[in-house]
């Protein structure tokens, strides 16, 4: 894969795309990862009122600081530059 330039505006348009594409799909990943359905007891998140708002913010936070960082995004990226 080629090493991306981000001096040009639309390289790095098209990186902070990629980045959130991957976000969304790290975020869709943990979202069934922590969809347990037992009784709240071993959950990180103790059944409560806000216990999905909580899984969702974490989920959302830990999707943001993982993306740009599995490969996906510079993958997409490198197919989405040549394509251009």
């Amino acid at each position: 894969m080629g090493k991306i330039d981000m001096q040009s505006k639309s390289d790095a348009a098209l990186k902070e795309q990629t980045d959130k594409f991957e976000a969304y799909f790290v975020k869709q990943i943990l979202d069934i990862a922590m969809n347990t359905e037992d009784n709240g007891e071993n959950s990180l998140f103790p059944k409560d009122a806000g216990d999905k708002i909580y899984k969702s913010m974490y989920n959302d936070t830990m999707s943001t600081a993982l993306s740009g960082n599995l490969g996906l995004s510079e993958m997409l990226f490198s197919y989405l530059k040549e394509g251009r």
